[in-house]
């Protein structure tokens, strides 16, 4: 072999690693991008993730929020409805008040309603002897009809007329004006056993009150129906 035959050999052998090294090299820089662009690329879902999953947290917050307004809302809503009705019933209670004072201005029937107060007060207490108290503007019309609800409890129950004292001590008389805070008796008695133990409150306002708790849901219905708040 001669000198350019080598000379010839090396050159290809030389063509040969150059061409081995940039396909390598090609190889490398293809591969380095590859996982270049995958690195790339998880770490945007990783951001895309962390975005979506942030966007979720805050869209939550404000559905809470949302929800606790509402909430909020309904709720004060629903005061002013039950607070207009409790006026609306209150004024009625008022007027019912204002009602019971005008049963005063016909003696006749009112002394005969204290009459019948009596005996049912009587009946209830089932006792020998009672105190009466009422208010100082009717001790005489108290007194007209004392022995005659006395006769009459003792005819219903069976038994003997019992001792009925009025006491000294009197109930507050019939207010002077609506809006006063002074206390008050519209009229009617209060009786007790003579040891105090057993009371009867038989005034009228004690009456209203009786009557205005036990048809309070029926005047719910009436005035309001079955509207929930």
């Amino acid at each position: 072999m001669n000198d350019a035959d080598v000379s010839k050999q090396i050159q290809q052998m030389v063509r040969f690693i150059r061409q081995e090294a940039e396909e390598k090299a090609n190889e490398i820089s293809v591969s380095a991008e590859e996982e270049f662009n995958i690195e790339k690329l998880q770490l945007v879902e990783a951001d895309k993730k962390k975005i979506r999953q942030e966007y979720e947290r805050k869209e939550k917050q404000v559905e809470v929020r949302k929800k606790i307004e509402y909430s909020m809302q309904l709720n004060a809503s629903r005061i002013k409805v039950l607070q207009a009705q409790d006026d609306v019933i209150n004024n009625m209670k008022d007027a019912g008040s204002k009602e019971l004072l005008h049963l005063n201005h016909d003696h006749h029937v009112y002394k005969h309603l204290l009459k019948d107060l009596i005996v049912q007060s009587l009946l209830r207490l089932k006792e020998p002897a009672v105190l009466l108290r009422c208010r100082k503007d009717d001790v005489h019309l108290v007194e007209d009809v004392l022995d005659s609800a006395a006769q009459e409890y003792a005819e219903k129950a069976n038994v003997d007329p019992p001792e009925i004292i009025v006491d000294n001590i009197h109930l507050p008389p019939a207010p002077s004006h609506h809006d006063s805070h002074d206390p008050y008796c519209s009229g009617g008695v209060v009786l007790a056993s003579r040891d105090g133990k057993i009371v009867c409150e038989n005034t009228l306002d004690a009456r209203l009150d009786v009557v205005f708790r036990k048809k309070l849901p029926e005047i719910r219905r009436q005035l309001f129906g079955q509207v929930a708040v």
